[in-house]
């Protein structure tokens, strides 16, 4: 599982949903993407030439652990058109050189004005914000 925005470390949200318990970090790590700021939290959308900073977590239970992470996203597997995020299998970069393959949330309503987070580091972007 890859999270790049308030699912990481330093927020409260996994803890929350019961889930951290089925979680293992594996690393920092960025997927192919590009990140906007949508005031409460970031969405990251696929982008070929972009790169989006994040955490990279193994799971021991994927069936909970997917099922919670669903309705905290608002993904809806049998209405994905309706769905705030689909989650996807992606390509991740370790930190490091190594790659594997990770589910992320990518955002699937439209961004408005939402402003891009070029440097694709959410924790980094709410530091100077």
């Amino acid at each position: 599982m890859f999270f790049y925005g308030t699912l990481m470390t330093g927020f409260d949200r996994r803890r929350r949903a019961g889930i951290d318990h089925n979680l293992r970090y594996l690393g920092r790590s960025c997927i192919q993407a590009a990140l906007f700021d949508l005031g409460i939290y970031p969405a990251a959308v696929p982008d070929p030439e972009g790169r989006v900073w994040g955490e990279l977590y193994a799971m021991a239970n994927p069936q909970e652990v997917l099922a919670a992470l669903d309705g905290i996203e608002g993904y809806r597997p049998d209405e994905p058109d309706a769905s705030l995020y689909i989650r996807r299998e992606a390509p991740v970069a370790l930190e490091g050189g190594a790659s594997d393959t990770a589910w992320v949330y990518f955002y699937n309503a439209p961004l408005g004005r939402a402003e891009r987070i070029h440097s694709g580091d959410y924790l980094a972007h709410l530091k100077i914000k």
